[in-house]
């Protein structure tokens, strides 16, 4: 289904207000609904995305002790393990989650007190009382909850008295203990917290994050979620983070300077992740660091200005197809990955060049780094598709393609010798290798683009033809369409065609495409927009070793 769009005459404004109903009367506006229901649906939605970004704690509740070892072995009543030394008791008692941590000196004399000293990971989740619900996504009594995890973490702290490596506040409404958050925060920094996720949970939207975040100058992992960011602009001129690495900041009020400032104050930060932009910013991205940034329902315009490590720009549902986004590339030398584009909502700019359908492509209107390239189309919309040629073109050394069909509401006719009349593509005809089109209807303009890639891509060996199965009538429908793809001239003979068949697979709630923030940013993960990559999930396959005798 398509995604809703706010009215074009939306004005760039926050999501602020100190009460739910505030709150709710300006998201109702926005996404153009009195539906009284909006607000914890659309909340909920931004809570996942969130809590999805987020990474796994260091310890868990639900690991298993390897003791199969120890039961064979003979119990002659010596205590071995309270022989070890100090600092390796400290080590294991680290590894627990703090309630387990804590209860160590239950154990023996010899344990009582270790946890107290040991490396700290606080978890909320892991430190809620057994009868309130501990899943991130549970429904209803966040009052309870919040007030839970609030005491709860206040007394962990209280009696800690060593370091503090992991940090993890998601589920506690921060607006309510404002005093608890900036006392925590100072503690945090005088403990040196590696990693530190804090979220405000879950309204107001723009209540302020406390200044002392950014005295925890030992952070190298940082997640910021539901806060509106104190005017960077005012903080002393030799505040930074020298040690971070990675940065996700969920549905925060910012602006320019603030996005800036967190860029150039981290000198070794590797991966930005944006979550939701509460109104449109200019991201300008200057960094000597970055390798990847992720940028999911984000507003506004980027500027890659110099960034010669970065090799990764993603973007995801980061358009509301309304008001157009400028991305800009400048100085990327290293840039092998860009995706979700949309061709038709994403305003390209490639040196001082703005890419247009009439845009003739030449050597400073190319990047001839990539090669991997993701794009969202919609193939009802005859705009859009007009400005897939133009994208292509300016990517001339792609060799892994992926393409989205969003679903739309039809708009024009493309002429029937549209893909004939487009033009040499370089990528298309030379270097793409492997082709997946993810959620075939069966559309005229979808079988088009299909046969144009099949015709064209002489060095073509693999291409994936994602069923979207609720979209044909019957079975012989889709067998019918299948078959067609198998019909055509195929330009590379060796190229194998794979049709997949899960049902429902692969499209989001929010009709866009499956995605892992963890998985992007991963750099081990060599193609971040293959769906296996993103769910731990068997395709069912049909496919033949050459096109050409391919039978239904």
């Amino acid at each position: 289904m398509p995604r809703r769009s706010p009215p074009a005459t939306m004005a760039p404004e926050p999501l602020m207000g100190h009460s739910m109903s505030e709150g709710l009367a300006l998201l109702q506006k926005i996404l153009g609904t009195d539906n009284p229901n909006v607000l914890e649906t659309s909340t909920g939605e931004f809570l996942k995305f969130m809590y999805d970004a987020i990474p796994d704690p260091a310890v868990s509740p639900a690991a298993r002790l390897a003791s199969a070892v120890a039961a064979r072995a003979p119990d002659d009543g010596v205590d071995r393990i309270g022989r070890l030394p100090d600092q390796i008791l400290r080590d294991v008692v680290s590894r627990l989650p703090a309630k387990d941590a804590a209860r160590t000196g239950a154990l023996a004399r010899r344990w009582r007190g270790l946890w107290r000293s040991a490396p700290l990971v606080l978890v909320d989740e892991h430190v809620l009382p057994d009868r309130l619900p501990s899943a991130r996504m549970a429904t209803g009594g966040d009052d309870v909850v919040s007030k839970a995890v609030v005491a709860a973490v206040s007394r962990i702290l209280a009696a800690h008295q060593g370091p503090i490596r992991s940090f993890h506040l998601t589920r506690g409404h921060m607006a309510s203990h404002e005093a608890e958050a900036e006392r925590w925060l100072k503690l945090l920094a005088a403990k040196g917290v590696q990693e530190l996720v804090f979220f405000n949970h879950r309204w107001p939207l723009d209540f302020p994050l406390p200044a002392a975040i950014f005295s925890c100058i030992s952070i190298t992992h940082l997640q910021l979620g539901v806060w509106r960011m104190p005017d960077t602009a005012a903080l002393p001129r030799n505040t930074r983070f020298p040690h971070l690495k990675e940065l996700v900041l969920s549905l925060i009020y910012m602006r320019d300077h603030d996005l800036a400032f967190f860029v150039e104050k981290s000198p070794v930060l590797e991966s930005l992740t944006i979550i939701g932009s509460q109104f449109p910013v200019l991201l300008r991205l200057v960094s000597r660091s970055l390798r990847c940034v992720q940028l999911a329902m984000f507003k506004g315009n980027v500027a890659v200005v110099d960034a010669p490590r970065l090799e990764r720009l993603l973007l995801w549902m980061s358009n509301d197809r309304v008001e157009m986004s400028r991305i800009k590339i400048g100085h990327a030398p290293n840039l092998r990955m860009l995706g979700y584009w949309q061709p038709e909502a994403h305003e390209l700019e490639i040196g001082s060049t703005v890419i247009k359908e009439s845009t003739k492509v030449r050597a400073s209107t190319v990047v001839p780094t990539v090669r991997i390239l993701a794009l969202e189309v919609q193939f009802d919309v005859c705009k859009d598709v007009k400005m897939v040629p133009c994208f292509l073109k300016c990517f001339p050394n792609v060799e892994t393609l992926h393409v989205y069909s969003q679903e739309a509401e039809p708009t024009g006719k493309l002429d029937i010798m549209f893909w004939q009349e487009a033009g040499p593509i370089e990528c298309v005809h030379s270097h793409v290798k492997k082709f997946v089109f993810q959620q075939f209807g069966g559309k005229r303009s979808e079988l088009m683009f299909l046969k144009f890639i099949a015709e064209r891509a002489q060095v073509l060996k693999q291409m994936f033809v994602m069923m979207a199965l609720e979209s044909f009538s019957s079975e012989d429908d889709m067998k019918t369409k299948m078959k067609l793809l198998t019909m055509v001239k195929w330009a590379s003979k060796d190229c194998m065609l794979i049709f997949v068949m899960n049902p429902g697979y692969p499209a989001t709630a929010q009709g866009s495409p499956s995605w892992s923030f963890h998985k992007a940013s991963d750099s081990s993960c060599m193609d971040p927009f293959d769906l296996r990559t993103v769910k731990k999930e068997s395709w069912v396959l049909h496919h033949t070793s050459s096109p050409l005798s391919y039978e239904v």
